[in-house]
């Protein structure tokens, strides 16, 4: 079974692994146009010329890469939140709702960003004032946290705009694994590792606080869980052969592994310090890719028992196993919505590899994108959206696209190829 998961990915030579590396921003293109969308305006914030980071406007680009809103050209005069806009006048454009507020540096050099939001609909705010007080560097954080609020009022489920993705970079022989911003913009990034060896597979803890991945740095697959905020690390799993697919059980107790210490690739389950082993699947397959049910009872897996990859599912306890995707003769690196209804692989036809989507109650399952390297899909926390990476123009990219297919956003580090993302949790910031 050939892996997606290639050895050929990942990073940035020295020259370029400083936090000035990260440097030519994310390119955010947006392409679609969705069935169903909120008209919004978001208003420059008064004062926000003199901060260092553009609030309304990445306010807006959060929204707009969700899929959930149409945005409205605010025009160019600012709107703070003690204004008193013409709710009328707005509504006549077409506007649902309407943001503004203001950027304020404060005496220690703290800015505090104030923000209003209003209901064009209803005609009157939607809220009382919302403040925040932050240093320099959180500043996109604060925006980030504006745009999750506005998502949920006018949603009402949550916003994942301040959560944080991890992924791999390769420039020349470096590799590098890196956790960002979920719109992937340079200022938010930090390198969490950097090797002349392969990273793959990184995978998020629960509450956001580690995360597991594959490094060749020992010159063979070994298994690392790594503490996002201190670096510090552990080995657990460096077992004889190899050891991949690490994933985290959604009460972050235990990892899910691939090991082929005891001849073929299987499944096995461990604590999350290394600890306790034991065996899940017992095949003369290649089983693989392991991703959790929410319920944390179940595993879906690759495996080429049937001839060919498919994804099937199997108790944690082993036991029976089922086979779970039909529609092709070659599926693989699923990933599973943390609301139990979908379940995103990808497919290959011939040489082309696209990401689909399957709801699982029905079995239907759609391709959602046209493009033909895509790999390893990872849902938003609010199971709203999926990253995933793909190869366009001579690149490798990382795309967002929402369920239905029809928005999608392109993040892309100019000079750098970026791979094996994975969307990290709602809490961990």
């Amino acid at each position: 079974m050939i892996h997606r998961r290639t050895l050929l990915k990942a990073a940035a030579p020295a020259a370029l692994l400083s936090t000035s590396a990260v440097q030519a921003q994310f390119r955010v293109q947006i392409s679609g146009v969705g069935a169903t969308q909120v008209p919004i305006a978001v208003a420059r914030f008064k004062d926000e010329d003199r901060a260092p980071q553009p609030v309304s406007a990445i306010i807006r680009a959060d929204l707009e890469r969700s899929g959930m809103f149409k945005l409205v050209d605010p025009g160019s005069a600012p709107l703070d939140e003690a204004s008193q806009p013409a709710l009328a006048d707005w509504r006549a454009r077409s506007t649902d709702a309407l943001l503004g507020g203001t950027v304020a540096r404060l005496a220690e050099g703290r800015y505090e960003v104030r923000s209003k939001l209003w209901d064009l609909v209803g005609g009157k705010p939607l809220g009382d004032v919302q403040k925040a007080i932050a240093p320099t560097a959180d500043l996109r954080l604060v925006a980030h946290r504006i745009a999750d609020g506005v998502y949920e009022k006018l949603t009402g489920q949550k916003g994942v705009f301040s959560t944080r993705i991890a992924y791999v970079s390769k420039t020349a022989n470096r590799h590098a694994l890196w956790i960002a911003d979920a719109d992937g913009d340079p200022a938010g990034a930090q390198m969490a590792l950097v090797s002349p060896e392969p990273i793959i597979s990184p995978t998020w803890s629960p509450d956001g606080t580690e995360l597991a991945y594959v490094s060749f740095e020992a010159r063979k697959a070994v298994v690392y869980v790594q503490e996002v905020a201190s670096g510090k690390r552990r080995t657990v799993a460096n077992f004889r052969g190899s050891n991949s697919a690490p994933a985290f059980s959604p009460d972050g107790k235990q990892l899910a592994v691939t090991l082929s210490r005891d001849g073929g690739s299987q499944l096995y389950l461990m604590n999350r310090n290394g600890e306790n082993v034991r065996r899940i699947t017992q095949s003369s397959a290649i089983d693989t890719e392991a991703a959790w049910a929410p319920d944390g009872q179940s595993l879906y897996f690759v495996s080429d028992r049937g001839g060919g990859p498919q994804v099937y599912r199997t108790g944690v306890a082993g036991g029976s196993v089922e086979r779970v995707t039909f529609q092709g003769s070659y599926n693989i690196s699923p990933a599973v919505s943390p609301d139990g209804r979908y379940l995103a692989y990808i497919t290959r036809n011939g040489n082309v590899f696209r990401l689909v989507l399957m709801e699982l109650a029905g079995g239907t399952a759609v391709e959602l994108t046209e493009t033909s390297d895509d790999e390893s899909p990872s849902f938003a926390p609010n199971s709203r959206l999926i990253i995933y990476a793909t190869r366009t123009g001579g690149r490798d990219v990382l795309m967002t696209t929402t369920l239905d297919g029809k928005i999608k956003a392109a993040l892309a580090v100019p000079q750098t190829d970026v791979r094996e993302p994975a969307w990290g949790p709602l809490a961990g910031r």
